[in-house]
């Protein structure tokens, strides 16, 4: 049986609150809240490898001190950067 969306976007925005780190939980957890609902299965799928690289990485991306994979220049990061930039 496969996952609902509602059910994945649940699964997905609970990852994000509780990753590990408390600077990736707050960068991550409300731009989860704000955005996975308005995502597509494509998206939320890229989120999802996203989260799978760890918070290091992630947070490396994000910041810029990291290239990005080009595997990972998905929509969803791009979303994901605009937002952390909105609320600098």
């Amino acid at each position: 049986m496969s996952e609902s969306k509602q059910d994945k976007v649940r699964r997905l925005i609970y990852q994000s609150c509780y990753t590990g780190t408390r600077e990736t939980d707050t960068l991550l957890c409300q731009f989860a809240k704000d955005t996975l609902s308005d995502m597509d299965e494509t998206e939320l799928n890229s989120y999802e490898d996203l989260l799978e690289l760890g918070d290091p990485a992630i947070w490396g991306i994000v910041s810029g001190q990291l290239e990005t994979p080009a595997n990972f220049n998905t929509l969803a990061l791009d979303r994901l950067i605009t937002h952390v930039k909105s609320r600098q």
